[in-house]
């Protein structure tokens, strides 16, 4: 019987999308990536969440591309095409969500997987994660934004080196490259903990300051000041700003559940 390649379960104020072909070490084919990005296109769709994370079954995140289907095929550019844009598309979405997104990753994490998992606001990386672009060695060039996110986060040499030699980075020398947020041993606990934390704060404020981090890297600092001024100004005119000033002020726990409640009462009764 076949199954879904991708699980999607929301609860809590948390989405968890879940690449779920372990058997294949979730390697990417067509049906998978088309399937994530409608996964992401759904959580983009829910009105009640505050975090999404994102995993994957079995002992490695995404070894990258499917290449047994690309030899099968008498097309392949047409094939590896079709999966690069359906893949872009999920990445695109993840990048353009209104929450934090967390990935965990475990085990291997190459290729478009490497793309899916730093499409991500935080990457939790399990101890035993390691980390490859992979490309050049089936004789390809990158795809999944590996070459975009690795210039920006690594700086030109380095991204030249990983995606040249394909050289392998372990957990902790991609926490020092500053490739990862953390390293736990329990990555996918450790991000569900962090989702549902988020989503009990004041997600407008998370979701805009997710969002101008995202920007940063390709917008020169006077626009970002200005868009950072009408961020800051607008949030404070919310349920969310009011409740978080006021609890700061009277040296208490913001209730920000209790605000996002009394805004939408309001609003259902306008």
């Amino acid at each position: 019987m076949s199954r879904e390649p991708v699980r999607l379960d929301c609860g809590d104020g948390v989405a968890r999308i879940g690449l779920a072909v372990p058997e294949r070490k979730n390697a990417i084919d067509l049906e998978l990536a088309t399937a994530l990005a409608e996964a992401v296109r759904t959580v983009a769709a829910m009105p009640d969440l505050g975090a999404t994370v994102l995993y994957a079954e079995g002992d490695s995140f995404c070894v990258g591309g499917d290449l047994r289907t690309f030899a099968d095929t008498t097309t392949p550019g047409a094939l590896v095409g079709k999966v690069a844009h359906a893949a872009h598309a999920a990445i695109r979405g993840l990048r353009a969500l209104k929450m934090p997104v967390i990935s965990a990753v475990q085990g291997a994490c190459a290729g478009g997987g490497l793309g899916i998992a730093l499409a991500a606001d935080i990457v939790i990386a399990g101890s035993d994660a390691r980390f490859r672009t992979a490309y050049t060695a089936a004789g390809l060039s990158p795809d999944g934004g590996v070459s975009w996110i690795l210039t920006r986060t690594l700086g030109p040499a380095r991204a030249a080196d990983l995606i040249l030699t394909n050289r392998q980075l372990d957990a902790g020398t991609a926490e020092r490259y500053g490739l990862v947020s953390r390293v736990t041993d329990n990555p996918l606990d450790d991000a569900c903990k962090l989702a549902h934390s988020l989503a009990r704060g004041p997600r407008q404020a998370l979701a805009a300051s997710a969002r101008l981090v995202r920007e940063a890297p390709t917008t020169t600092l006077e626009p970002h000041l200005d868009n950072e001024a009408r961020q800051i100004a607008a949030l404070a005119d919310t349920a969310e700003g009011s409740e978080g000033i006021t609890a700061f002020l009277e040296h208490r726990p913001a209730d920000f559940g209790k605000a996002r409640t009394r805004t939408q009462s309001k609003a259902s009764n306008a």
